[in-house]
């Protein structure tokens, strides 16, 4: 599968998803955000790959937001369908995804590209980094799920804030309101978060896809989210992994989840 925007790469059960249009400081068009969505799927589908990384090619930006001049033009129900589109992808493809996702977020992380980075399951920031959602600034409002995850992440009022001035913030206050899980020097990011995969790809990757689905479920008004847990947790049970971890264990070993 090929791709215009995307290297996709595959080491060591790790696949590491660039998006790569840095002369536009990898800024997020829509053939960007399809291809985004495909290479995605192809990794939940690969039993080769555990576990993914998004990140941004360069130093510069992860996403430095939406490709505007692509919707300047747009009618009310062609930005429906953009958003649709949008949400559809972060919520159903990446916030659902059974494999952790990582964003190894280098620099800008704006608008769309601050949105994506919140859909996945762990963030990581270089020390350069910069995050917001500026839309505000430009006569609309974050339309990829940004009003829905900040406030889950940081708290309604630092949100509100982020969003109302469309400010940005950099790695240290990131780290300290909870944005972002970890921040690391820029020629260490990546290194980081491999390292960090491992650790993930060290544990049951059942019990991984059962903790992902559980702790999303508690985002969803349909759904309890304790009942959702009892389920997955007594699914666990019925597994190969679950027979591994408890009896290493028990015999002071450590698992092979392999």
């Amino acid at each position: 599968m090929s791709y215009n925007n995307l290297i996709y790469e595959i080491d060591n059960r790790i696949n590491i998803i660039t998006i790569n249009r840095p002369k536009n400081l990898n800024a997020l068009n829509i053939e960007t955000f399809s291809e985004l969505d495909r290479a995605v799927k192809s990794s939940v589908a690969n039993p080769d790959v555990r576990l993914i990384i998004i990140t941004g090619a360069g130093d510069k930006a992860f996403v430095a937001g939406a490709d505007i001049k692509e919707f300047v033009n747009f009618s009310m129900e062609e930005a429906y369908e953009l958003s649709e589109s949008g949400h559809k992808i972060l919520s159903e493809t990446i916030e659902s995804c059974p494999k952790p996702i990582i964003a190894a977020i280098n620099g800008y992380a704006l608008g769309g590209g601050l949105e994506i980075a919140l859909a996945c399951h762990i963030r990581i920031a270089s020390e350069n980094s910069k995050m917001g959602l500026p839309e505000v600034s430009l006569g609309v409002i974050p339309g990829y799920g940004g009003t829905q995850r900040l406030p889950q992440l940081i708290g309604k009022g630092r949100a509100l804030d982020m969003i109302l001035t469309g400010k940005m913030i950099d790695a240290d206050d990131a780290l300290a309101f909870g944005l972002i899980n970890y921040k690391t020097p820029g020629d260490q990011l990546i290194i980081f978060a491999k390292e960090l995969a491992q650790k993930i790809l060290s544990n049951s990757s059942n019990a991984i896809k059962n903790a992902i689905k559980s702790v999303n479920a508690n985002f969803h008004q349909d759904v309890n989210g304790f009942e959702f847990e009892i389920n997955e947790f007594s699914k666990c049970f019925e597994t190969k992994e679950f027979i591994e971890g408890t009896s290493a264990f028990l015999n002071k070993k450590k698992p092979d989840f392999n």
